[in-house]
């Protein structure tokens, strides 16, 4: 965690860039388990993104509260 602390002070392009690509990888992973789990349901290939962004609505919602 220091070291993440220390390179946002020194190199706040690169940490930022890595915060992106780690966002997108765990993304992509998410959308991946949940295709697999959903998969053998036969529906349509934009459900897993419906049910993982319906997922981080709710955790948001329920974190405002």
């Amino acid at each position: 965690m220091d070291y993440l602390r220390q390179l946002q002070t020194e190199r706040p392009l690169i940490f930022w860039l890595l915060i992106a690509v780690a966002f997108w990888v765990a993304f992509q992973l998410l959308l991946f388990v949940v295709a697999l789990v959903i998969g053998p349901f036969g529906l349509p290939s934009w459900a897993p993104l419906v049910v993982v962004v319906g997922g981080l609505v709710l955790v948001a919602r329920r974190q405002q509260r």
